[in-house]
């Protein structure tokens, strides 16, 4: 596996793949790599002929007072993930490289009705900057498929609209979520949990299991979220939402069956997302 850092160096390695006419599918990440971006990997893998990776901590949807600083970059032990797991070369630029006039006058993507509320709601700006650097790796690598994993619905819900909006000729996949025997779902920022909270922290997912349960067996949205917020309370989380939407993410009807539960909740300084798909009935 090569690692480049220059756009340069990325694009002469790219024409020599689009030359051979192979398929490139592209995983984007911000690094300190789990089981569930290796899985975004395989799946790459599955779907191309050459798998290019990113690892880039994107300072433009990190908000104010977030965790920019503190997150965590494992560059080396994430260079040897990836290669074991099959990937043919990593992009790993500077911030400096993609934003070289800095963040003010950086030109932003906005994508807009899907990016509002949910995270979008209590991270003002933050799907702006998903847009804007996924945009931009999209021009870089020019990939034929990219795979994002559905842990961050609304993210994927985005990028997919992005992609439709601007008549972008790439195939997004979205990989369903991997997660801990305990069922709490993968993500980088587990790793801020102290034990306590480590312990309570699948109960977000026990939570939308009994909801989802709820749900398909015919009771009333309103209450049954009520209740799953009154439940989380209890078991030491600060909710930041607890909502059910269409598959699309516009609101529920009479006539919706394809639905998502999508939670975000604080234990402490962390601040997990979880989300479960579901059939409401009739």
């Amino acid at each position: 596996m090569r690692t480049l850092r220059e756009i340069s160096l990325l694009r002469e390695a790219l024409d020599e793949f689009r030359h051979r006419g192979q398929r490139i599918a592209l995983v984007p990440t911000m690094g300190n790599l789990h089981e569930g971006h290796l899985a975004l990997v395989a799946e790459a893998r599955r779907r191309g002929d050459v798998v290019v990776a990113t690892i880039f901590v994107n300072p433009l949807q990190f908000g104010a007072g977030e965790d920019l600083d503190a997150y965590p970059r494992t560059l080396a032990d994430d260079q040897t993930k990836l290669e074991d797991a099959g990937c043919d070369l990593l992009f790993a630029p500077e911030t400096t490289t993609l934003y070289p006039r800095g963040l003010e006058g950086q030109t932003r993507v906005c994508v807009p009705e899907v990016s509002e509320g949910l995270c979008g709601g209590d991270r003002p700006g933050h799907f702006d900057g998903v847009a804007t650097v996924v945009t931009m790796l999209f021009h870089l690598v020019q990939p034929d498929i990219a795979c994002f994993g559905e842990k961050d619905y609304q993210q994927l819900a985005v990028i997919r609209r992005l992609v439709a909006d601007l008549h972008l000729p790439v195939d997004v996949v979205g990989v369903p979520i991997v997660r801990a025997e305990d069922g709490l779902a993968l993500s980088s920022r587990n790793g801020y949990l102290d034990a306590a909270q480590r312990a309570t922290a699948p109960l977000l997912y026990c939570t939308l299991c009994a909801l989802r349960e709820a749900l398909a067996a015919g009771a009333d949205p309103d209450d049954t979220l009520a209740d799953g917020l009154a439940r989380l309370r209890e078991a030491g989380f600060a909710p930041d939402y607890l909502e059910l939407r269409n598959a699309d993410l516009g609101p529920v009807t009479a006539t919706t069956r394809e639905a998502v539960l999508l939670a975000a909740a604080r234990l402490g300084p962390t601040r997990l997302i979880d989300n479960l798909s579901l059939t409401l009935p009739r």
